[in-house]
């Protein structure tokens, strides 16, 4: 059976190139403690037989505790048992990718626009990752679009949408009033001097803000255009 989708979710990006020295496994360990739920292992420079390893050491630290993904490597996701893969934008398309990961594993797509999401949701993706909502350390280079892009993507899709870009506790709260599940963060988790701690304020900040439920999303996209902007 396909796990659910956490709710608020919190999930942790990782890159263990900036994690202040620290190993990886030390890190993600730290922020599950502080309540992380969803943890995508997004190691791009490694191949599949030095991400496998890796993997399988944060498949253990995440067993019972929080759904584990793997960035694009739909082989690795498999081998080590994770909860499901999630694609970019150089990924195999989301329909070759569920025909590879089966019905039981969660599929995840990045998006940057309403064409792209209502493209990944009509292709059969679990949940989409939104962004870049803030400006952001890791992708300094793009502009933010701010959560009306999440709003906006609300009123398109009926995915549940997780926000992602220079999220911190003082904006975490805007993205799910803006309708998202929940938020994705690196640095402001792997960064940290104490990354319980970053991860525990994430956490607060996301149980003071429910997001919005199905049906009044469903309600807002059966409102006129006009209506919905104002």
């Amino acid at each position: 059976m396909k796990p659910p989708l956490p709710a608020p979710a919190l999930m942790l990006v990782t890159d263990r190139h900036q994690t202040r020295g620290r190993p990886l496994e030390a890190v993600v360990a730290a922020a599950l403690d502080g309540g992380v739920n969803l943890v995508q292992v997004r190691e791009k420079d490694l191949a599949a037989r030095e991400l496998y390893p890796l993997a399988r050491r944060l498949r253990d630290l995440t067993a019972g505790r929080a759904l584990l993904l793997i960035n694009d490597r739909l082989d690795v996701a498999l081998a080590v048992e994770a909860d499901g893969a999630h694609l970019a934008g150089h990924s195999l398309p989301p329909e070759a990718a569920r025909r590879v990961l089966g019905p039981e594993r969660l599929l995840g797509v990045s998006v940057h626009s309403r064409a792209e999401a209502e493209a990944a949701a009509a292709a059969g993706a679990d949940y989409l990752l939104v962004g870049t909502l803030y400006p952001s350390r890791s992708h300094p280079e793009i502009q933010a679009a701010g959560p009306g892009l999440v709003q906006e993507l609300c009123q398109a899709v009926d995915v549940p949408l997780i926000g992602i870009g220079g999220i911190v506790p003082r904006n975490a709260r805007e993205v799910l009033a803006a309708g998202a599940r929940g938020v994705a963060v690196i640095t402001a988790i792997t960064l940290a001097p104490d990354p319980t701690t970053a991860a525990a304020r994430l956490r607060m900040a996301l149980r003071t803000v429910e997001p919005l439920p199905p049906a009044v999303r469903r309600a807002m996209r059966a409102r006129p255009a006009a209506e919905v902007t104002e």
